[in-house]
């Protein structure tokens, strides 16, 4: 097999492991999507961060500038 297949291979068998991992394949019985508690607390944790960075980027800015 060439190397740009195995490569190919690989590609296709890591996106299928991510796609079952976030449940991408799975049926739902209702027709509505909701957020899960991990979803929440990784939006949370996210927003966390940008919203107390931002004042010391700002500030970085003001100096250098």
């Amino acid at each position: 097999m060439p190397i740009s297949e195995e490569i190919a291979g690989a590609f296709v068998n890591s996106h299928n492991e991510m796609a079952s991992h976030f449940g991408a394949g799975r049926q739902s019985l209702s027709t509505e999507e909701s957020f899960t508690t991990e979803d929440i607390l990784w939006a949370v944790g996210i927003w966390s961060v940008i919203l107390t960075l931002s004042p010391v980027i700002v500030f970085y800015m003001l100096m250098v500038a």
